[in-house]
């Protein structure tokens, strides 16, 4: 693959020259490092007025979930509030153009929210969102236009009355309902101080193969406390397991786990003897994403002070590995545990993550929510939002400060989207305490891109559980389409690839049952609906999805 990069002149005032206007112009480091992407704080414009606030209860949480619900392909927002109601906004930019957000009656208004995650639970190609709340968690269905009502009754969901934190959801082979997994706090209702206990987390399955509600949920036991967690086929086996991350900070011996879930079988937890390693970090969030093109995701756990980037093990030669994972955050430059500018020295607070090429050099990068949990004294209280953006030789680079993203605002949850869809991921954090922020991606000369939406007959409409495969100069891009992980935050709608200098490329459908598609021939800086059967349509901002 040929870099987006250019090389410089190596006498020493060319460079300096060289690397000056490559700062302000965005173009890339003179060394030939990745360039450095650029935004702009549209906050203020954008429409967007929303604040998660509140006391204890709401210390973590202040989720954002970004969909597209009235099939215009732009997509929408809404937003945790705590203590407040939460707020729904429609999406008003125009492609190319600023961030523009209404706010609108849409009956996603309910109080206690924490977190917010959109799916077609039904498959009925409209939207519906699962909010996380303390108290009880709701289902909500969508109607069309952005209209939404509850469904707990309807569908058999039981939202229980704990403190819920995590969600992620897949479709077990065979059935024609979601299963979803919430995973719960502390126990709202105890004395916590100064450690409580952990409520169970719950696994909501059909009621049977061919039921379209949900089932009684299925306490996971033993449960610890939990802010991220992601249904993800980490082994490619074609059945995803559940990997959870939880809170150290009131947990009793407990650890990170995963558990199998396998259709028909009660859950149950991957071991030391499988090969699963204990580790025990105050764990917040889940990003995962094939970083090295081997076929298999690297997940990066968000924590205080020190985050993992965790790899697996060897692949034996019969293409079944273990469970076991080496921490390679330090050797890739990706710990971001201290805070890389401001003056502090004490430790950071991570939360959301996620993983976007935000330059289109065809390389995912790493985006990471900052912010003290509530003026810990021996955690940074000015703690800026880490960027770190991938070079070729797949290690890290801090460039927050210089991308305009470095805010000191006590981050939570958060969405990288292309909400104008100009074919550059833009960036949303929910604060806590503090309101909303939006920066649009204004990066001058990035690579190409491609932006892909699935689309099949029947239960599963968005395709949860597929890969989608781009090839990419000698490399190919693979993305586990999943739902879940970040903190409190969820999106579906456009899967986007960065492409550096290419101007075509080549894709496939690897869909949830394990069919393969075969590989297409499109063309960069488009966007793509791919229906399984049928040859990627191409789509443009204006038409109907």
């Amino acid at each position: 693959m040929k870099p987006v990069a250019r090389a410089y002149p190596l006498n020493k005032t060319a460079t300096a020259v060289a690397l000056l206007l490559g700062l302000q112009a965005g173009t890339a480091l003179a060394d030939g490092g990745p360039l450095v992407p650029r935004f702009a704080d549209e906050t203020a414009s954008s429409g967007i007025t929303s604040t998660y606030r509140g006391d204890w209860e709401f210390m973590v949480g202040g989720g954002a979930g970004s969909f597209d619900c009235n099939a215009d392909g732009f997509p929408d927002l809404v937003l945790a509030g705590g203590e407040d109601k939460a707020k729904f906004y429609l999406n008003r930019s125009e492609a190319g153009g600023a961030l523009k957000f209404e706010e609108k009656p849409s009956g996603l208004e309910l109080d206690k929210v924490v977190g917010a995650y959109p799916l077609d639970v039904d498959g009925d190609g409209l939207q519906d969102v699962v909010l996380l709340r303390s108290g009880e968690n709701v289902v909500m269905r969508g109607l069309g236009e952005c209209r939404f009502e509850r469904a707990n009754e309807a569908w058999g969901f039981d939202g229980g009355d704990a403190w819920s934190t995590a969600f992620s959801a897949t479709w077990e082979m065979g059935n024609a309902w979601p299963t979803l997994a919430i995973g719960n706090y502390i126990d709202r209702f105890e004395d916590f101080e100064p450690w409580g206990s952990c409520t169970d987390n719950w696994l909501h399955r059909p009621a049977g193969p061919g039921e379209r509600r949900f089932a009684p949920p299925l306490a996971l036991t033993p449960s610890y406390c939990p802010l991220s967690i992601l249904f993800t086929d980490w082994n490619r086996s074609g059945t995803p397991s559940l990997r959870v991350s939880n809170d150290r900070e009131y947990y009793k011996g407990g650890q990170e786990q995963m558990w199998h879930v396998e259709p028909g079988q009660p859950p149950r937890l991957f071991t030391q003897e499988e090969g699963w390693k204990y580790l025990r970090i105050w764990g917040m969030g889940i990003a995962s994403h094939d970083l090295d093109f081997d076929g298999y995701p690297e997940y990066f756990l968000t924590s205080m002070a020190d985050n993992k980037l965790q790899k697996l093990g060897e692949i034996p030669t019969d293409g079944k590995p273990k469970p076991s994972y080496a921490d390679v955050a330090f050797a890739k430059g990706a710990t971001a545990h201290r805070p890389y500018t401001g003056g502090e020295i004490r430790p950071s607070t991570a939360w959301h993550t996620d993983f976007e090429d935000v330059n289109n050099d065809g390389r995912a990068d790493l985006f990471i929510a900052k912010g003290n949990v509530a003026k810990m004294p021996d955690f940074a209280e000015k703690d800026p939002n880490n960027l770190l953006v991938q070079g070729e030789d797949g290690k890290f680079t801090e460039m927050g400060d210089k991308a305009g993203v470095a805010s000191m605002a006590t981050g939570r949850g958060g969405a990288l989207s292309d909400f104008n869809l100009d074919g550059k991921i833009d960036l949303l954090v929910v604060n806590q305490g503090s309101p909303v922020e939006i920066w649009r991606n204004t990066t001058e000369t990035p690579g190409h891109y491609l932006q892909v939406a699935l689309r099949q007959q029947g239960p599963n409409r968005d395709a949860i559980g597929a890969w989608i495969e781009v090839k990419t100069g000698d490399h190919v891009q693979r993305r586990e389409i999943t739902l879940g992980g970040g903190h409190a935050s969820g999106k579906t709608g456009w899967w986007h690839f960065g492409l550096s200098d290419q101007a075509e490329t080549e894709i496939r459908i690897l869909w949830p049952d394990g069919e393969a598609g075969d590989w297409q021939k499109v063309a960069a800086d488009g966007f793509y609906v791919v229906e399984r059967g049928a040859p990627p349509r191409a789509w443009k901002p204006g038409e109907g999805m």
